[in-house]
């Protein structure tokens, strides 16, 4: 007699719900809740489930991510049911869910998010609105995508959150940016308020709330661009900084696409770094500065310019290099990836620091490296007469007073050699060797 198979678990019944509670659900939803053995949730959800969902109750524990293996592996014999706030796949548990067991595992019954509603309240079209969360996230990550005429809506952490939204529009030269603060959105609680940034005196209100921002800028705030190549003054810095022009160049060579990790090697004020992250909200980058007080500097600039998410490491290279290889194949720092691009700024000279940049790099990954000095320039200039690439030399001339006359006043100018790692891996040659 052949042993019975060994059948699949159902799969996890992932419900959303909102402010409106057990009476916004769909017949499906009430269903799948009614058969759970096994509910899982934050407290404020699980509280809007009736008595006829007789399932145990399990309330996520702080940090959330961590405990989510475990807590479906305790539970995995049983019929899970797992609430999420509106739509599970939109900033949800969802996502951890379908990363963790795989998508075919997953029954999702989703609800309409909170940004739904409050595009339905506003008379907002919902593909032309940016939505920033700050759940879980540093507030300066709205930074990024605040422009003239804009309009955000940003998922509140808890009910503090409002006010310190106001204080950073106000900081960055967004104070006359209107207001709204949208509260427990499609329940019979719904309410809202409304005001200035840089007037705002609302007490907080309700925890559950979106925050929707138009955009205005203050007639004196500095304009930062969509694209590279920021103003010089939107940085902090002691002269070490890739100034505007030449930047722009070479985020240009460095072709940063989404998702994809930068090593900023030699960060000194972080700009390449910074404008890499910019370009996408999944681009990620690693500055390393040996200096402390620079790599300091780098992490205010990186905050105040929206990406807060930026790595950064101090020690000198390559010896902090090696730890980032080390760190990515132990798979300890899911950030410190095998880089797609890498730009060296600074250090050229340090022996060893070409060939581990080339070494850490991944197949078919851009290499880029500015220099100004001379000694630099011939090491770049063997590199590609042994493997190609593109050598330029950037020169920028700026228009200055000369008496009662204007004239041009040069910028040193800079080398920069970038050049695209070969796919299947190819070790760089030795200066001279074409073979």
């Amino acid at each position: 007699m052949s042993p019975s198979p060994v059948l699949p678990p159902p799969p996890v019944s992932v419900v959303g719900i909102g402010a409106d509670g057990w009476s916004g659900l769909s017949g499906g939803a009430r269903e799948a809740l009614r058969e759970a053995e096994v509910v899982i949730g934050g407290a404020r959800q699980l509280d809007l489930l009736p008595p006829e969902c007789a399932g145990v109750r399990v309330a996520w524990p702080s940090p959330l991510r961590p405990a989510v293996p475990r807590l479906l592996a305790e539970h995995r014999e049983r019929r899970i049911a797992v609430l999420a706030s509106g739509d599970p796949m939109f900033y949800g548990i969802g996502r951890a869910l379908a990363e963790e067991l795989g998508p075919e595992a997953l029954r999702v019954l989703p609800h309409p998010s909170s940004v739904s509603y409050a595009c339905a309240r506003l008379g907002w079209p919902l593909e032309d609105t940016e939505v920033v969360t700050l759940v879980g996230r540093p507030v300066a990550r709205l930074a990024v995508s605040l422009h003239e005429g804009r309009r955000l809506l940003a998922l509140s952490a808890d009910a503090s959150t409002p006010a310190t939204v106001a204080a950073l529009l106000t900081s960055h030269g967004f104070g006359p940016s209107r207001m709204r603060v949208l509260e427990q959105l499609g329940s019979e609680a719904e309410a809202y308020v409304e005001g200035v940034a840089e007037s705002w005196t609302h007490a907080p209100g309700d925890g559950l709330n979106v925050i929707a921002i138009d955009c205005r800028a203050s007639q004196d705030a500095l304009r930062l661009g969509a694209v590279p190549g920021l103003p010089d003054e939107a940085y902090e810095h002691d002269g070490q900084l890739t100034k505007r022009h030449i930047r722009a160049a070479t985020l240009g060579a460095l072709a940063p696409a989404p998702g994809e990790l930068l090593w900023d090697v030699g960060g000194g004020s972080g700009s390449i770094a910074i404008e890499w992250m910019r370009t996408h909200a999944s681009c990620r980058a690693v500055s390393v500065e040996r200096d402390p007080a620079r790599a300091a500097r780098i992490a205010r600039n990186a905050d105040r310019l929206g990406v807060p998410g930026l790595k950064v490491v101090t020690g000198p290279a390559p010896s902090s290099l090696s730890e980032l290889s080390e760190l990515s194949e132990l798979s300890e720092l899911s950030e410190l990836d095998v880089p797609d691009a890498v730009f060296i700024g600074g250090g050229l000279t340090a022996p060893g620091l070409l060939d581990a940049c080339w070494e850490a790099l991944r197949p078919g990954g851009r290499l880029v490296a500015n220099t100004v000095t001379l000694e630099s320039e011939a090491l770049l200039a063997e590199r590609y007469r042994a493997y190609g690439g593109e050598l330029t030399r950037l020169a920028v001339a700026h228009a200055v007073p000369v008496g009662g006359f204007t004239g041009w006043r040069q910028a040193m100018p800079v080398t920069q050699w970038s050049v695209r790692k070969p796919s299947p891996p190819a070790s760089l040659p030795v200066p001279g060797d074409r073979t």
